[in-house]
């Protein structure tokens, strides 16, 4: 009898059925960090996904044979604790494949045609006073032709890339900052901060790829460009970006993402006058969270627990 215990349920719209094995089911709507060890006694099968587990809750939990993050990225998890301990972590893979690039590319053609910008003039009467049938109040740029930076190569990387070749986009696949020898298909990752229209980011966040896009890498940028995070809130160094946005080193960005999330009322990421930026777009975490990806995601979510169960574990990261 395994016993499984879900600590954020309320993380996932979604039908999440219950696995084909004997098990006892635990959930819960929201877990604080210093709630973790106390739910997860004598657990063996821990659901989780942004909530954080220590290698310092590790020690606390003899019973406890396997971590299913119910999401990709894996930071929130001490896999060295999890290694030493022969815990398997299993995440889920590939589920928003189509979700994430349509996401991206709704904030690049937002913010390459100006929506924004155009719906304020349509609030201040602006066509309606125009002499003529159209207004030509702000500048909209074409996606064909432009070159879209990727850092970042995985599935959604590569759903992006496709969609961006659909658009006539020439696309850049970055190699990792400072790499000494550049991969075939790759391109020098300076080369790709100086060349890029847009740039979109979907690599993990680790100890590497922590403040990548930082003040050096925005003022390599074009003037004219544009900056996407679908990622991880911590690829960008925020402070750098708002000086960025205010001081015109770059044209525009569209996050998805923040260092802290949910953030505080008073984030710097969330003062009035920055989202009243027509070339800035936040939005909250939601890229992945279509129904359908979030179905994929649940679905995946329990294959994972059932393989663990059945001896053949999936999507290993330790």
């Amino acid at each position: 009898m395994q016993r499984i215990v879900y600590l954020e349920r309320d993380a996932l719209v979604a039908d999440v059925r219950r696995p084909d094995f004997a098990h006892t089911w635990t959930e819960y709507a929201k877990t604080a960090p210093g709630e973790v060890v106390e739910r997860l006694a004598g657990a063996n099968i821990a659901i989780i996904n942004k909530c954080p587990l220590p290698a310092a809750a590790v020690d606390l939990l003899p019973e406890l044979k396997m971590v299913a993050v119910a999401a990709t990225g894996t930071n929130i998890v001490d896999l060295d604790a999890c290694r030493a301990r022969g815990i398997v972590v299993s995440n889920i893979r590939g589920y928003a494949e189509q979700t994430v690039p349509e996401h991206v590319f709704a904030l690049l053609l937002a913010l390459s045609r100006n929506l924004i910008a155009w719906r304020a003039s349509l609030q201040a009467g602006r066509w309606q006073q125009s002499e003529q049938f159209c207004l030509f109040d702000h500048p909209i740029r074409d996606l064909h032709g432009a070159t879209l930076g990727l850092i970042g190569a995985g599935s959604l990387g590569s759903g992006v890339a496709r969609l961006a070749e659909a658009f006539g986009m020439r696309v850049l696949r970055a190699e990792r900052k400072g790499a000494t020898v550049v991969r075939p298909g790759y391109t020098a990752f300076a080369t790709v901060l100086r060349e890029a229209d847009a740039i979109s980011l979907h690599c993990p966040l680790s100890d590497e790829t922590r403040n990548l896009i930082a003040v050096d890498e925005l003022q390599a940028m074009k003037s004219s460009a544009l900056l996407i995070n679908t990622g991880r809130g911590g690829l960008v160094d925020e402070a750098a970006l708002i000086r960025a946005l205010r001081e015109g080193w770059i044209a525009g960005a569209g996050f998805d993402v923040l260092t802290t999330e949910p953030p505080p009322a008073d984030h710097p990421m969330l003062a009035p006058e920055l989202l009243a930026l027509p070339n800035f777009l936040l939005t909250p975490h939601v890229a992945w969270a279509s129904r359908p990806a979030m179905q994929t995601l649940a679905d995946q979510l329990i294959d994972n627990i059932e393989a663990f169960v059945a001896g053949t574990p999936r999507n290993r990261v330790v």
